[in-house]
């Protein structure tokens, strides 16, 4: 673990002390070893399932392929950063990098503790450079009033959760994920005990976001720089479905009671916002409500508590989390080129940029849960255990799949065929740089189709 995190460290002096003319190469190539060397964790061969361990911290197979993820999205978000920060003045460019490594660390030790409340602490902490990305360097106005919303949601749904860990502190003392599988159930009947389970879980459904807790999300994407975006949706998202794996297993008794509601919620938030995405204008507004979508089918995954669900949640938010990092890198390469990010006003780009189209196709279909691609594999193992679980669920993540497919064919054709609309008159061609950035987040997501086996967790 430590061969990890010290270099990530050691990322911010560099970024400090670099010279000016080499600070995004050096720190691009410094951050694409710590994930090349990242890839290591997912050689686990320990029978117990934890391995590299020591006192705080250690990795098992849960939490190793999302460790991976965030030290792969680190190098994909300098990459991605470059060409729209190389105006800016030299300290915002190195304090932006600094941002960007400290994220990294904080979601680092988030996933990688054994201690709970050190999981909530870096679960916290992890907003506080996210809330300087979008207020510092967003795009438009609204950018103070998202970073608001991102704020006073987060805090309103943790504050519960910050509670209900002292009391459990009290009652087996001990919060460490190692000891406390061993620990005997918990006594849970009255109903003090179901609000004590509701704040254990309130944190991270509005973190996911859950459909009635996700207004801070579009607000925060719509606003946040492309890395923002990324790392927002590739990795913060998975912070609440990774904390709900942890924590569903020590609230045993009551989950088979109190999940319904929140089951039904998150079905119906998968069609409510798949609607919502067939009305949008904006283009990474669109994006962000299909994140709200696959996470509303990652939360019924895992409240139902079945191996199948678990397995399939897990797969998905990886999957999920390269497909829509992706996608914010080709809506931001739109941007970069028309300066809107309205969907009337960029059509028919196919005409002007035929390579670009190829990339849109691929995360556009990953997007919908196109055959072979591990998006499908975890829909369709969710969508079995729902199944299983209640045939009922069957007419919702239906119709939610159904709309999901509609709207990822939407915002292709919308975007890419037609005819150029006339006020486009000289686009910038696409770069080596972009083509290489999408590379690497669809490459992993084919790759992946022929070894799920290294994401699937130790459900099955």
């Amino acid at each position: 673990m430590l061969k990890i995190l010290i270099p990530t460290i050691m990322l911010i002096p560099a970024a400090l002390i670099v010279n000016g003319k080499w600070l995004w190469p050096s720190t691009l190539l410094y951050s694409t070893l710590i994930a090349l060397a990242s890839l290591t964790w997912l050689k686990n061969l320990n029978e117990t399932g934890w391995s590299l361990i020591n006192p705080y911290m250690a990795t098992d197979p849960l939490s190793t392929p999302l460790l991976v993820l965030t030290c792969w999205l680190l190098p994909l978000a300098i990459l991605a950063s470059q060409a729209h920060m190389a105006s800016e003045p030299m300290t915002r460019q190195r304090t932006y990098i600094i941002l960007l490594t400290s994220l990294q660390i904080f979601l680092t030790m988030a996933f990688g503790a054994t201690e709970i409340i050190m999981f909530y602490v870096m679960f916290e902490a992890t907003l506080i450079p996210t809330l300087i990305l979008i207020t510092r360097w967003g795009n438009q106005t609204e950018r103070l009033n998202a970073g608001t919303y991102f704020l006073f949601y987060t805090l309103a749904g943790s504050l519960p959760l910050l509670v209900a860990l002292l009391w459990l502190q009290n009652n087996t003392g001990s919060l460490s994920l190692l000891t406390l599988q061993f620990s005997d159930p918990l006594e849970l009947k009255n109903i003090t005990h179901k609000m004590w389970w509701a704040g254990c879980i309130l944190a991270f459904l509005v973190k996911m976001p859950l459909y009635g807790m996700h207004l801070w999300l579009p607000k925060a994407h719509v606003e946040a720089p492309i890395a923002g975006s990324m790392i927002l949706a590739a990795v913060l998202l998975k912070l609440g479905g990774y904390g709900m794996m942890r924590i569903l297993l020590l609230l045993q008794p009551l989950t088979k009671e109190m999940c319904y509601p929140f089951i039904v919620l998150a079905l119906w938030g998968v069609i409510m916002t798949g609607c919502v995405c067939l009305r949008q204008t904006d283009l990474k507004s669109l994006i962000a409500y299909s994140s709200v979508a696959h996470m509303g089918l990652v939360i019924a995954g895992i409240l139902i508590q079945t191996p199948w669900g678990f397995t399939g949640a897990l797969i998905l938010m990886i999957a999920h989390g390269l497909t829509s990092s992706a996608l914010f890198c080709l809506a931001n390469t739109n941007y970069e080129r028309l300066h809107s990010r309205t969907l009337m006003l960029a059509r028919g780009l196919q005409m002007a940029l035929p390579l670009m189209t190829g990339w849109w196709f691929i995360a556009s279909l990953a997007n919908l849960a196109l055959p072979p691609l591990i998006n499908l594999m975890g829909e369709l193992m969710i969508i079995t255990a729902l199944f299983n679980w209640s045939p009922w669920t069957l007419i919702l993540t239906g119709v939610g799949t159904l709309i999901s497919a509609i709207y990822s064919l939407y915002m292709f054709l919308m975007s890419q065929r037609g005819s150029l609309p006339t006020h486009i008159t000289a686009l910038e061609p696409s770069h080596s740089r972009e083509h290489l950035l999408l590379a690497l987040h669809l490459m992993p997501l084919l790759l992946l189709t022929l070894k799920p086996e290294l994401i699937w967790g130790w459900s099955i």
